[in-house]
């Protein structure tokens, strides 16, 4: 029998039919009200959360990150994002665009806005569920494994300054 309180059913993590393990379950906490996240992750794929308390995100173009690597292909952009970035990204692939989650830190302090910007406080990002694991759509490239597993901010930064520095890069 439904609640007349108005307030909604309990739901624990194990009400979901996606699988929810503790590091999701710690970036549905960057939501006021980390249950949404759930309910938005187990009925649609994708939650929207906020950024800037609990991770920001370095918005990097496709063609920022195949340059940096070196190609295209997806299975060697994935493995060397995993390796060189050491967190979690997701791949938009109908936007060509990847996003690093990272630390939350000051947006203006980022050292490359112009050919990757951090996103911050007062902005959303659609988070795929843990088992969107593409290669369409909305993605996750590299999962988050732990509880704060984030890319750290100097990684992505690197990964911008490989692919500005690349001779290929500027003839373009």
């Amino acid at each position: 029998m439904a609640e007349t309180t108005g307030r909604s059913p309990s739901v624990g993590i194990s009400d979901f039919p996606r699988p929810v393990n503790a590091a999701f379950d710690w970036l549905a906490r960057a939501q006021q009200e980390p249950r949404q996240a759930l309910r938005e992750w187990a009925e649609q794929g994708i939650a929207l959360l906020p950024l800037g308390t609990r991770f920001n995100v370095v918005r990097l173009p496709a063609r920022l990150v195949h340059t940096a690597v070196g190609t295209d292909d997806l299975e060697i952009v994935t493995a060397t994002l995993a390796q060189l970035l050491d967190g979690p990204v997701i791949h938009n692939r109908p936007q060509a665009v990847y996003h690093a989650l990272v630390e939350p830190c000051p947006v203006a302090r980022w050292a490359c806005p112009n050919n990757a910007p951090m996103l911050g406080i007062g902005q959303f990002l659609s988070i795929p569920a843990s088992d969107l694991t593409g290669p369409t759509g909305l993605y996750w490239a590299v999962r988050p494994r732990i509880v704060g597993d984030l890319c750290p901010v100097p990684s992505v930064a690197a990964l911008v300054r490989i692919a500005r520095d690349t001779p290929r890069a500027r003839t373009k």
